[in-house]
């Protein structure tokens, strides 16, 4: 098993020395896309550069890397509601995901990010409660209190699907204009070089990574469980006389 890990590694690391020409994809293992133009290893990490003239760049687990394809184009996941008992903050997220359909998890490691899940959070530079919403982002956004999880998920979900949609789906190039304002994006034309904005991206994508893990372990686990209860079917009132021939 070791020799197969490494074997693994060690091809996930040439994979990620190839040069990549035009626009392709990385997809990690949960299924995550990250669209750039090329890759370069550096140790244990992948740089992925979403920009042509390598301005741009997010750092990447290279054993979260499953392999690369050739494309243009980023999905966005469609959520999977989960119904939660009410006023749930899981609840709050599983149902504004569904409106504006953007993976729940995404959200969360969005929130995770932001505040840390603490609803009455304030940045030094005046960002408020769980996505930390700026004053005039919020009331551009229609956010009545930024304080309340409903109010300020909301806003900030649906300026994280409008940012989607403005970059035509790129998650990275979205969660970089969440952190550092689309303007900067613009001007660098990916990821800007700041290293606040390159560690935000990087860990929300590991966070969102780990989820994704977890829930595919967890689905397997239960197959795993299922298939052996099918295997073992219940004893029946004839089959236990036949074990007891005294009944």
């Amino acid at each position: 098993m070791h020799t197969l890990r490494k074997l693994v590694f060690g091809l996930a690391m040439m994979m990620a020395c190839i040069p990549a020409t035009g626009a392709d994809i990385a997809i990690l293992h949960n299924g995550f896309t990250i669209l750039h133009d090329r890759r370069e290893a550096l140790g244990s990490i992948t740089r992925l550069y979403t920009a042509a003239d390598g301005s741009s760049y997010v750092d990447i687990a290279t054993d979260q890397i499953d392999h690369f394809e050739r494309g243009s184009t980023l999905p966005i996941a469609v959520p999977k509601p989960t119904p939660k008992p009410a006023q749930n903050l899981d609840e709050i997220i599983n149902s504004i995901s569904a409106r504006h359909r953007i993976d729940p998890d995404l959200i969360n490691s969005v929130i995770h990010a932001e505040s840390g899940f603490n609803q009455h959070a304030i940045s030094h530079k005046g960002a408020q409660g769980l996505m930390q919403l700026m004053p005039q982002t919020a009331t551009h956004l229609g956010v009545a209190d930024a304080f309340s999880p409903g109010d300020n998920v909301e806003g900030g979900t649906r300026y994280l699907r409008e940012l989607l949609e403005r970059y035509d789906f790129d998650v990275i190039k979205a969660l970089a204009a969440y952190n550092a304002g689309p303007g900067r994006v613009e001007q660098y034309r990916g990821v800007p070089p700041y290293s606040e904005t390159r560690a935000y991206v990087a860990r929300i994508i590991r966070d969102f990574n780990r989820k994704k893990l977890a829930e595919k372990k967890a689905a397997a686990a239960t197959a795993r469980a299922n298939k052996a209860t099918n295997h073992h079917p219940s004893i029946t009132k004839q089959d236990a006389t036949l074990a007891n021939p005294a009944n």
